[in-house]
């Protein structure tokens, strides 16, 4: 039986984890016009935390949301 290189689809899988774990975001449109955005934290994939106020970009949720997920890291070494 012929040797197999190494298997890829596991080494690509550990290439996605990122720094944050065990905390992802999600950043979603708000109401039926979509004009705003919210961010919410899941920890080990269940809701853990949402933003309380609507924010006017895309981005500007993203970034709020990351900066709570620091936040999060940061306080759980404490």
């Amino acid at each position: 039986m012929a040797k197999h290189g190494p298997v890829h689809h596991i080494r690509a899988m550990s290439d996605t984890q990122t720094d944050t774990y065990p905390f992802s975001l999600d950043v979603q449109p708000v109401g039926e016009s979509g004009a705003m955005f919210q961010w919410s934290i899941r920890k080990h994939g269940k809701l853990h935390q949402r933003s309380d106020r609507k924010h006017p970009t895309e981005s500007k949720a993203r970034t709020h949301g990351e900066a709570e997920i620091e936040r999060l890291i940061r306080d759980r070494g404490r």
